[in-house]
């Protein structure tokens, strides 16, 4: 029996322990029983946090977790303004209480046993959330709440305590609570104070290959200092690749670590990063993290931890440089593994009468009531699960394309709206129909496959139940790491209600969050809302679409481009009867050259990112699309400084490569200062080849891969290598695996793909990387 109440060692506790002290430390105790070197440490128990919320009162009498619910209950968790002001309510409340007597006293006991091991007064500890639903099968609260390093002294230990508690009420821990069926008043946290492990080297394991899902092979992750630089994905670490049984290692890849996190100097508390060229050295940038022996070591007790779960583990190891031994930190079900699940293609029998065909922009299978639409002012008709059937979308009915199961429309190539939108939305879609408007009459009951791009007549169920065995999957939807490649693979976003659905896929970042949606959502003209006086609103507005993003991606970057809504976008909304009528609006008055010529919407669009940047969100880069001469850039920087948004200090600053003459004029535009570019391939190719990419009749010779499209591709990325520039693609063909297999021969640092596509595109990118390290051992042994 424990001499505590609220605390835990734990040399006391078991897997059977996560109702008492979460995933996370029942995980360690069951570890550090089973003999695994996990370094000593407690758990302040969710009793403790229960306790805690039932027995403070606020000054009117009012108990703590009473308040905590009668917030929630008021709270719209869809609503994302309402949800963030309210959940940052509850965690201020939690943080600015005082710590109950006999819990803190107990934590002070417990504390100073520890130090007592090591014969110091204080040692330091990291102190990490462990939520009661956590790291389960069926439940993946890992990574929502928060963990505290090098922490220092009982008063540090019980402030970290009091921090991880309010953690538990993070907009995204609450919302996904709210979206799993959780009850909030039911879902504890439990706070594990742990030895903090002076690291040399640390990393993450994956005791199955997450990529090929081959479960004879290990993958090792490993950089220098702290692991939080591996885990947040800030660093690219070695890989190792250790064959089980045999501790063959078949494949090594040793990264470019360029920074690394160290305990704080100047406080002695705390984590910093640094970069390891300045702290270790420059020759310890491309120096092998592990020897080969530790690589066989970390391997061993990998499988070892995986051999007593009965189950393929993401594992958090460090080696210690007080004592050189190897540590485990933290070890969890993978999150990737997924068995194969076999679905027998649907016979094309007379049953399922094909009524059309098109272009399948979205993959998946949906089907439904068919609404036609013509206008915007028409999306009211569509209702949740209704087919959506119109000429070509816009961003006015974005609102409706989220109710419907799928959409048909007459135009379009992939390049579209419709495509784009549908992809990031997660619907099936067929574009360039040609007569869908003319072929499909209300009412009628029909099914949509996004893949292959036909419209069949009624609820073909072999297809629907196909549809739905293969979004089951098999897959175990459980917390872990995905994995890393040298590449960065990120994330196109659209709208900001994707943001989570989006930061889910474990993309690096979002290479591109249009404006487009945000600004066309207000429900007028944005110059009209500013010379009618409300800019503010115009500003507010955009500050919480922002916001939202980079909150869901934090501290992963995100790169924000700049209104780019050709005028027949803008034509149909209230105040924008005075939009010009452009023969080819594609072509006409809209990327960066309507920004400059309307300054008050630029300026509206800075003032919202020095807003986000003011708040402490370091993770945002602007873009600037259509750029074609050195001057605009000039311009737009002058923009920014005047409402005190600095470019390269407060954000990152960048160039969409969407034109010909962008392409080719790219040192002039390098002299103006960049810290990013990215190719734009929907509007470069088109601008390339002379090709409408909305047009179906050309489509067929629309080519992101020709010739000439390859060469301003190329040809960008060796001048911006050759000045230090960051490289990225954010068009549709960046979900292209065939593009994305050039991209990265040609040395593109990043590719930014749909939400669909981030995992197969990840994999890809994995596969080319190493056939290029293999196709370099093989050169070296020729040589």
């Amino acid at each position: 029996m424990s001499e505590y109440k609220f605390i835990r060692w734990f040399e006391d506790l078991r897997k059977t322990d996560v109702p008492l002290v979460g995933g996370k430390g029942a995980n360690l105790g069951e570890m550090t029983n089973a003999g695994i070197p996990v370094p000593p440490g407690f758990c302040v128990t969710a009793e403790a946090y229960k306790y805690f919320v039932e027995n403070v009162k606020l000054e009117d009498g009012t108990v703590l977790q009473d308040w905590i619910m009668g917030v929630i209950a008021e709270t719209n968790v869809d609503d994302s303004k309402q949800l963030q002001e309210n959940t940052a309510k509850i965690r201020q409340k939690i943080i600015e209480l005082p710590m109950l007597p006999e819990i803190a006293q107990e934590i002070e006991d417990a504390y100073k046993k520890l130090s007592a091991r090591y014969n110091k007064d204080a040692v330091y500890v990291a102190v990490r959330s462990s939520a009661t639903a956590e790291d389960l099968p069926e439940a993946s609260f890992a990574g929502q709440q928060e963990t505290y390093l090098d922490v220092y002294g009982v008063d540090d230990v019980i402030d970290k305590v009091k921090k991880c508690w309010a953690s538990l009420w993070t907009a995204r821990a609450t919302f996904y609570r709210a979206k799993q069926g959780f009850d909030h008043s039911k879902v504890y946290l439990s706070a594990v104070v742990q030895k903090m492990v002076n690291s040399e080297t640390s990393g993450v394991m994956f005791t199955a290959n997450p990529v090929t899902n081959d479960r004879s092979e290990i993958m090792i992750n490993a950089a220098w200092g702290l692991g939080e630089a591996v885990v947040s994905g800030s660093v690219s670490p070695d890989e190792y690749i250790v064959e089980k049984g045999t501790w063959k290692i078949k494949e090594k890849y040793i990264a470019k670590k360029e920074v690394m996190v160290v305990r704080n100097p100047e406080t002695g508390k705390g984590t910093v990063y640094v970069k390891v060229a300045d702290h270790l050295g420059p020759e310890w940038v491309e120096k092998q993290v592990l020897t080969e022996e530790q690589i066989i070591e970390v391997a061993k007790i990998g499988a070892k931890i995986e051999e007593h779960y009965g189950w393929p583990q993401d594992i958090e190891w460090a080696y210690d440089k007080d004592d050189g031994k190897l540590y485990i930190v933290q070890s969890r079900p993978i999150t990737t593994l997924k068995d194969e699940v076999k679905t027998e293609e649907a016979e094309m029998t007379e049953e399922m009468n094909v009524l059309l065909k098109g272009l399948g922009a979205s993959p998946g299978v949906g089907a439904g009531k068919v609404v036609v639409i013509f206008e915007a002012s028409e999306i009211d008709k569509v209702k949740e699960g209704d087919v959506l059937v119109t000429t070509m979308t816009n961003p006015d009915m974005v609102p409706a394309m989220k109710r419907a199961s799928a959409i048909v429309t007459d135009e379009g190539g992939r390049t579209c709206h419709a495509a784009i939108v549908s992809r990031e939305l997660g619907i099936p879609a067929v574009v360039g129909t040609k007569e869908a408007t003319k072929l499909l009459k209300d009412g009628m009951l029909v099914t949509v496959d996004g893949t292959r791009g036909v419209v069949y007549e009624g609820i073909v169920k072999s297809l629907v139940k196909k549809e739905e065995e293969e979004k089951a999957g098999g897959q175990v939807v459980v917390a872990g790491a995905p994995l890393v490649t040298a590449t960065e693979v990120k994330v196109n976003v659209s709208m900001p209600e994707v943001a989570e659905r989006a930061a889910a896929t474990g993309a690096d970042g979002v290479g591109l969050l249009r404006a487009e949606h945000m600004i066309l959502g207000i429900g007028a003209h944005p110059i009209k809302f500013i010379r009618e006086g409300k800019e503010e609103e115009l500003v507010e507005k955009l500050v919480e679409g922002i916001r939202t993003v980079v909150e869901a991606f934090y501290p992963r970057r995100v790169w924000y481009r700049t209104l780019d809504a050709p005028t027949n976008e803008f034509r149909e909304l209230p105040g924008g009867e005075e939009e010009p009528d452009e023969r080819n609006p594609m072509l006409g008055w809209r990327g960066i050259r309507r920004g400059l010529d309307q300054p008050e919407l630029l300026r509206a669009e800075f003032k919202a990112i020095k807003r986000l940047v003011d708040e402490g969100y370091d993770n945002i880069g602007v873009m600037l699309p259509l750029v074609s001469h050195p001057e605009q850039v000039r311009k737009a920087k002058e923009i920014a400084l005047e409402v005190g948004l600095v470019p390269h200090k407060d954000v990152e600053w960048g160039v969409m490569i969407e034109t010909p003459a962008s392409a080719l004029i790219i040192e002039d535009l390098i002299k103006e200062g960049l810290d990013f570019v990215s190719f734009g391939t929907n509007d470069l190719t088109q601008y390339t080849l002379a090709i409408d990419r909305d047009n179906e009749r050309v489509f067929k010779l629309y080519d992101e891969k020709h010739p000439a499209v390859l060469k301003l591709i190329e040809n960008v990325i060796k001048v911006c290598k050759k000045h230090g520039v960051e490289t990225s693609i954010c068009g549709q063909a960046g979900s292209d695996p065939r593009m994305v297999k050039l991209l990265v021969r040609l040395g593109i640092d990043s590719v930014s793909a749909n939400p669909d596509a981030v995992e197969l595109v990840r994999k890809t990118v994995a596969r080319e990387e190493a056939r290029l390290r293999l196709e370099a051992a093989r050169k070296a042994l020729r040589e």
